[in-house]
């Protein structure tokens, strides 16, 4: 049983309606707060205007409180109030009741020697709450102009909200409240509390949150299909890679490739890749099958020949031809040696880090068959400083089978050549032999490849030596190329990074 959110797809569609949850959420709590904010801002301002329009009355300015045009709604409440706390006028649900509010109480009334000095205009408290308090029309002693109330006949320019709770029918609302003083032009002076119902706005703000709460799910469920659907499309080529890919494990059939999408996105990519990927493992277990069946069937001639040598010598002792018997013993021995090395490349054996002098071992292998081989090989080392990093046992062998296969084809002269060529070291092995055809020089160095003159059993090759000289020399990072000798015949070149 798979678990939750185990696919792709599921975990998409999770994440995705996840961010654009708490996106809108964060985004919507953000439209709450404006909104709100806009909303008491705009019933401050109301509530500003109508305590200015009260306080500004010419009836308020002669002193007649009782002849005020007050709203009478439960929205609106006007309450007039002096500077004793005593109530001047109201709106009807506030009429008879003490004073809904104090936190702007007005000055003292103003005596008549400040009544024409002008010295209150434009003095009182400010937006948060500080207000004119003490009232004679003079600063006090600390200089502060803030306790000034208005000059007689004015209204001031300052106000002051503040949000409060008030009962109403019997019922409690919110209301925000604007102060504002002024003085009469008997100089008396008074505080103007105007309030706007908050009923509306929060009404406002409870439906907008609603229709954000409501609609929140139905969005979220839209992402998440959307992002579904977009991303099981968007994965579909990945699907039809792993059914391939799982169909041809499942057949063995390696010739077979996975569908490649027409998009350069990652997916076409991968697809390429893939078939990249199986194109190489078909190219090597074919090779590994060519190289199996050549392998046996290099085996199996030694071996058949040493039995029938057996069979013959176990009935006719005196016909036993020991030499022919050593031959394919040998053979098969150096055969058994070839393939092993070669099992060893093909698993990634690498050579080692040591510093190989390569003017020495050339000097010690080229003598070594000089002795055993048919033709004497002429050496040529123009440095005595020839070293490169790899192993000496690796790099002997591919030396031994160049001059094996020059031995082999020569007609009268093998030339060993080593010399630098910037930061490589080039070691050359030529015969004057007939030389190999420009179309051979790559098929040269496959597995059990022999060209026609080499077919001979006599000549006792497998057609391994150049394909374990090549990959040897591919693991020390260099390269085994062959081309015309100058004076005819073929040369196999060995290029080798030199070592520091």
């Amino acid at each position: 049983m798979s678990r939750p959110f185990s696919s792709v797809r599921a975990r998409a569609a999770l994440a995705a309606t996840l961010v654009v949850c708490v996106a809108l959420i964060a985004a919507g709590t953000a439209v709450v707060a404006v909104l709100r904010h806009n909303l008491t801002d705009r019933a401050g301002l109301e509530s500003e205007v109508r305590a200015r329009t009260v306080a500004g009355a010419q009836a308020a300015l002669n002193g007649d409180f009782g002849g005020l045009d007050l709203p009478d709604d439960d929205d609106d409440l006007v309450q007039v109030v002096d500077s004793a706390g005593r109530v001047l006028s109201a709106s009807d649900d506030l009429d008879g009741r003490a004073a809904v509010a104090d936190y702007a109480p007005a000055a003292a009334d103003t005596p008549l020697s400040t009544a024409s000095d002008g010295s209150g205009d434009d003095h009182g408290g400010d937006n948060h709450g500080r207000r004119s308090h003490g009232g004679d029309g003079r600063d006090d002693d600390s200089g502060d102009d803030e306790d000034i109330s208005p000059p007689r006949g004015k209204v001031g320019t300052d106000v002051d909200h503040r949000t409060l709770r008030v009962t109403v029918d019997g019922e409690a609302h919110d209301y925000t409240f604007a102060a504002v003083q002024g003085t009469t032009y008997g100089g008396r002076t008074y505080t103007v509390y105007a309030g706007t119902s908050l009923e509306d706005q929060q009404a406002t703000l409870a439906q907008v949150s609603r229709a954000m709460l409501t609609g929140l799910p139905f969005l979220l469920v839209v992402v998440a299909g959307v992002t579904w659907l977009v991303t099981r499309r968007a994965l579909r080529p990945v699907e039809g890679i792993r059914s391939e890919m799982a169909e041809i494990t499942g057949s063995g059939d390696l010739a077979r490739r996975v569908p490649q999408p027409r998009s350069r996105d990652e997916i076409a990519r991968l697809a390429s890749t893939t078939n990249e990927t199986l194109a190489a493992l078909e190219k090597s277990v074919e090779r590994q099958h060519r190289f199996v069946a050549d392998a046996s069937h290099e085996l199996r001639s030694p071996i058949a020949s040493l039995r029938t040598q057996l069979e013959v010598a176990d009935q006719h002792p005196a016909l036993l031809n020991t030499t022919d018997l050593l031959h394919d013993v040998v053979r098969l021995q150096g055969l058994a040696t070839d393939l092993l090395l070669l099992a060893r490349l093909d698993a990634g054996e690498q050579p080692g880090g040591t510093a190989v002098d390569l003017a020495v071992l050339v000097a010690e292998d080229v003598a070594r068959h000089a002795q055993s081989g048919r033709i004497t090989p002429t050496l040529k080392i123009e440095d005595t400083l020839l070293s490169v990093r790899g192993s000496g046992g690796q790099l002997s062998r591919v030396l031994a089978n160049l001059l094996d296969n020059a031995q082999r084809h020569a007609s009268a002269a093998v030339t060993v050549g080593l010399e630098t060529e910037g930061d490589v070291v080039l070691l050359t092995v030529a015969d004057d032999g007939h030389g190999i055809a420009p179309a051979d020089r790559e098929r040269v160095f496959e597995r059990f490849v022999r060209l026609d003159e080499a077919r001979g059993r006599d000549d006792g090759g497998a057609g391994l030596g150049l394909a374990i000289a090549r990959d040897v020399v591919h693991r020390h990072g260099g390269t085994l190329t062959v081309t015309d000798a100058p004076g005819g015949g073929a040369a196999f070149e060995v290029r080798l990074p030199r070592a520091d």
